[in-house]
């Protein structure tokens, strides 16, 4: 639910506001403009016979709430404009401004009346505040039942939070549940069954081999799932320090450990010089990471393999891209392909556990950016991601 007023009720209100002061502005200005200036009258400060204590206790306590007006008006306006959207009810600041600072112009005219008898001006100030306190009070009580609203949103939202608090308590639980309890009966199988590979040889048959290598390759794939599932967590759970990153030298440094994996192939990486961000390095170190590493495995067929990291404008904003020319993947299965152990390809072929392009959506979601990418099947795959 939106705590904003409806657009045509804001509408009608600040039409009735404006409206209002102009109207009596015109139907007073013929009583108050003729004598607006007029010095018929003895000075206000006549009355205080002319004693100068009396005079000055009141010139400073005007001119202090004359001038306090003006800057809690310029607060509230200068408020408005660095919120924009995110303040509700704006019109209502405003209105509430003009009201304060048209309140604050009465006392302004107490000090002018007390040499210059120019009392109709004083009138004329006065009907304008009267006009602008009538309908700031008017336009108040419509407001009540929604800030009353907005405050029990604001309560939801903080019960969501806590129990958002107690399911992350209960996530790292089962993570140090799975990286302790589930690891020890892994090794233990892929433990006995190379023993009984290695000891046994002898005696085993081929389909008995085959049947135990099968286990271990089981028991690899499920330690494999377990690291990357616990890498998944510890990126929506860990502390974020946001600083300068060179994106330039993160990903040169990657690009070199992958040629290092892979001295026989023909791979040629293409980084764009000068590229920075900000944001948690730690973090952008594990998109990189699966997203270079994701090109470099998917080029692994391509003869005159090419990775390359670039930015380009889009819509006014710095978009970075990872581009290979690779396998590609069909888009029309584009939907799945951030989601957790969705694969676009089968394992014989790349092998992988389908983490690794969820960790890094969660990584750009945590920076307050988005990801996607284009793709056609044989012909690579552009991942963009913005920040």
């Amino acid at each position: 639910m939106s705590g904003n007023a409806s657009p045509m009720s804001v509408s009608r209100t600040r039409r009735l506001f404006i409206g209002g002061i102009a109207a009596a502005a015109v139907l007073a200005a013929p009583l108050v403009i003729p004598g607006i200036f007029s010095s018929q009258f003895l000075p206000h400060a006549f009355c205080y016979t002319g004693d100068a204590r009396l005079i000055s206790a009141h010139v400073i306590s005007d001119a202090l709430i004359w001038l306090s007006y003006v800057a809690i008006a310029g607060t509230l306006v200068y408020l408005v404009r660095q919120l924009k959207k995110e303040m509700p009810f704006q019109w209502m600041f405003i209105a509430f401004g003009v009201f304060i600072i048209a309140c604050g112009f009465t006392h302004f005219m107490e000090i002018v009346t007390l040499w210059k008898p120019v009392y109709w001006l004083s009138a004329y100030v006065k009907i304008i505040t009267a006009l602008a306190s009538v309908m700031t009070a008017l336009a108040l009580p419509p407001l009540v039942p929604k800030i009353r609203e907005m405050s029990k949103t604001s309560l939801r939202s903080r019960e969501v939070q806590d129990e958002l608090a107690a399911s992350n308590r209960e996530l790292e639980a089962f993570s140090y549940s799975v990286s302790h309890d589930l690891r020890a009966p892994l090794r233990a199988i892929n433990g006995f069954a190379r023993a009984v590979l290695e000891d046994g040889a002898q005696q085993l048959d081929e389909q008995s081999k085959a049947d135990l290598l099968r286990v271990t390759a089981a028991a690899k794939r499920m330690g494999e799932l377990i690291d990357d599932l616990l890498k998944l967590s510890r990126t929506a759970r860990s502390e974020m320090v946001r600083e300068p990153v060179d994106l330039t030298c993160m990903a040169q440094e990657i690009a070199a450990q992958l040629k290092a994996t892979g001295p026989e192939r023909d791979t040629s990486f293409t980084i764009a010089p000068g590229l920075s961000t900000v944001g948690d390095r730690g973090l952008l170190q594990v998109a990189l990471e699966n997203l270079l590493g994701n090109a470099w495995k998917f080029t692994g067929k391509a003869a005159n393999a090419k990775i390359e990291l670039g930015v380009e404008q889009q819509d006014g904003h710095s978009t970075f891209f990872v581009r290979d020319n690779g396998a590609g993947f069909d888009m029309q299965y584009a939907t799945k392909l951030f989601a957790p152990f969705q694969r676009m390809h089968d394992d014989d072929s790349f092998p992988g556990t389908g983490i690794g392009l969820a960790t890094v959506q969660r990584i750009i979601r945590r920076h307050g950016g988005s990801i996607w990418a284009k793709a056609a099947v044989d012909r690579g795959a552009t991942f963009y991601f913005a920040l």
